[in-house]
């Protein structure tokens, strides 16, 4: 479990320098059309699911491994490769020297980690699961209004529910108008698949959800 959590760990690191680059793109490019955001968070996606890296010297990415998983089966002290030689300069001489003081604690502190991940990934996947059928027992006295979409009295806001059948969900009250353009809105974000990309990316958030960078991401998708 101490490899799973340190390859992850890595992952993210690695990951968090292309999602600094997507928010920086983000920023410049204001009036580009929205797919594009999503394709560049579409890259952030891919980099968090499979575990291997690109280096080089234009590379986004200064290391793909600053832990190296190496550290866990060496009796040397565990260093750093951070991709900067200063910041490694400064660091590794300090792990040093705790190392010659308390001796190797490093794969006692990754497998302590590893437990707390653990806690962490089945607090969010339970918290997602409540999420799901909460939102799934109110809809369940809604009305049909035409082809996919219901009306329920017990939802504030508009929104699509289902991965496979996904439907529109959204009060009633509104005016003909009204629900002509939100219906529009909603079908907008089924046409985008948008009823996918949530939940995966709920899903890497889960197995993330130690690195705040990763956080961030997720709101802004």
């Amino acid at each position: 479990m101490s490899a799973v959590f340190l390859k992850l760990f890595n992952m993210s690191i690695t990951a968090s320098w292309l999602i600094l680059f997507v928010i920086l793109v983000r920023i410049i490019l204001k009036k580009a059309p929205n797919w594009t955001k999503c394709l560049l968070w579409g890259f952030v996606g891919l980099r968090l699911v499979f575990p291997f890296s690109i280096e080089s010297v234009l590379s986004l990415v200064p290391s793909a491994e600053i832990i190296p998983s190496s550290n866990l089966l060496s009796t040397a002290p565990p260093q750093i490769d951070s991709g900067f030689a200063t910041v490694n300069q400064a660091v590794n001489p300090m792990i040093t020297e705790t190392y010659t003081e308390y001796g190797n604690q490093f794969p006692t502190i990754i497998s302590a980690f590893s437990v707390i991940w653990i806690i962490g990934l089945a607090i969010m996947l339970i918290y997602g699961i409540i999420s799901y059928v909460t939102l799934y027992v109110k809809v369940r006295a809604s009305i049909i209004h035409k082809e996919n979409v219901h009306l329920c009295d017990n939802i504030d806001s508009p929104f699509i529910l289902g991965i496979i059948k996904p439907k529109i969900y959204m009060p009633s009250g509104f005016s003909n108008e009204q629900m002509e353009h939100i219906i529009a809105h909603e079908k907008a974000h089924l046409k985008r698949k948008d009823h996918w990309w949530k939940p995966i990316g709920f899903a890497l958030l889960s197995i993330y959800w130690f690195n705040p960078v990763i956080w961030v991401a997720y709101v802004l998708l």
